[in-house]
């Protein structure tokens, strides 16, 4: 029962003690009690007919804690708009608005706290009389708003524990300048003579032994590419999956503008490369924000990355202690983990997002790679 109902009942009641014991005072409380209760909600429904409100937001992607700004456009009816407020789904709290006759619009700021996919129900408008004893919501105007809220990306700094970010500044180096020495000189066997080789790719000493003209091949640039790899599973509430994901993003635009670097996410059998252009990180930023780690979250493929000559970045949403057995058979380099808060025991490279990072010795033997075979089958030289 609303309030306007109540009062609506009171007055009857009063009006039939009145007639019933003849009590001539109780007449006037009852009739103003029922005239209010009729009043009331005849003054909400008239108000209400043709007033609305409508959302005006252009976004469609935003980070993280980033503040933005939208209208909302109030239109009243045939009749002067009661006192009431704009039920927003962006505002923490209803929108009080006063009297008006005429459209208004309003400006209001925003900000997401979580990444992830937002689906934005339209407004409402709720109009109530002065007393507040009756109320109406007018459904607004639009359609569902989506909204792709992506991790924001933090910058990487030296640990608090004293560490030094060295790690960190060789990798970088790794994916800039020394990246491009290494993909020119690296030897990854023989192939037959292609018409149009630069004599200096040319192996003599095969010639020399009768084994025909034959060039070096050269390992592929993208193996001496810094990886970033990103492990959702486990985590031990949102806060750590949060930290983990804002770091593997954090890390990859760290090393994209540094001279390159691939991303491999949960479930995908291929890295993306990152050069550091505007496509490659605007997809890979929104795949980022719509990590999810449920139970049934599936790992990394690494399997899928080949051998990486470059440094190895592996970003668990748990915490943990060491590598897994998998990264010993992909990454030939420098290994380091990092895991959502500290590591008891363990000195820390750098921070990045709530996260720490640790340079993880391979095991002996782990990093031993097979030889390299000649286009006959006989191991390079």
């Amino acid at each position: 029962m609303t309030r306007a109902q109540g009062i609506l009942a009171a007055g009857f009641g009063l009006t039939v003690v009145a007639r019933l014991f003849d009590a001539l005072p109780l007449y006037v409380p009852g009739v103003a009690f029922l005239l209010i209760g009729i009043l009331a909600p005849l003054s909400t429904r008239l108000a209400a007919r043709g007033a609305s409100v409508e959302r005006r937001l252009n976004l469609r992607r935003i980070e993280e804690d980033q503040a933005f700004e939208f209208e909302l456009r109030v239109c009243c009816g045939r009749t002067p708009t009661l006192a009431g407020a704009v039920l927003e789904p962006l505002a923490a709290e209803p929108i009080a608005l006063g009297a008006r006759r005429h459209a208004s619009t309003l400006r209001v700021s925003a900000r997401f706290p979580r990444r992830g996919l937002q689906r934005l129900e339209p407004p409402a408008l709720l109009i109530r009389d002065p007393f507040d004893l009756s109320r109406r919501v007018c459904p607004g105007t639009g359609t569902v708003h989506e909204l792709l809220v992506l991790p924001r990306t933090e910058p990487i700094g030296a640990a608090g524990d004293g560490g030094a970010m060295t790690p960190m500044a060789s990798f970088r180096l790794a994916a800039g300048a020394s990246r491009a020495a290494l993909a020119e000189v690296e030897m990854d066997g023989l192939r037959p003579y292609r018409e149009g080789t630069s004599a200096s790719r040319i192996h003599w000493a095969a010639m020399a032994r009768g084994a025909g003209l034959l060039e070096r091949r050269l390992r592929a640039e993208s193996d001496s590419r810094p990886l970033v790899v990103l492990d959702a599973r486990g985590a031990a509430g949102p806060e750590d999956l949060d930290a983990a994901v804002r770091a593997a993003a954090s890390i990859a635009l760290e090393l994209a503008s540094a001279g390159g670097c691939a991303l491999l996410l949960p479930g995908e059998r291929r890295a993306t490369a990152l050069d550091g252009g505007p496509g490659p990180w605007a997809a890979a930023h929104a795949r980022l924000a719509m990590v999810e780690g449920a139970s049934n979250t599936p790992p990394p493929f690494l399997s899928g990355v080949g051998v990486r000559r470059g440094p190895t970045f592996y970003v668990a949403a748990r915490r943990l202690s060491r590598l897994p057995p998998g990264v010993d058979g992909v990454a030939r380099a420098a290994r380091v983990l990092v895991v959502p808060g500290r590591l008891a025991g363990r000195t820390a490279s750098f921070e990045v997002a709530g996260c720490s990072a640790y340079e993880i010795h391979a095991r002996p033997g782990a990093t031993r790679s097979a030889p390299r075979r000649t286009a006959r089958g006989a191991p390079a030289r």
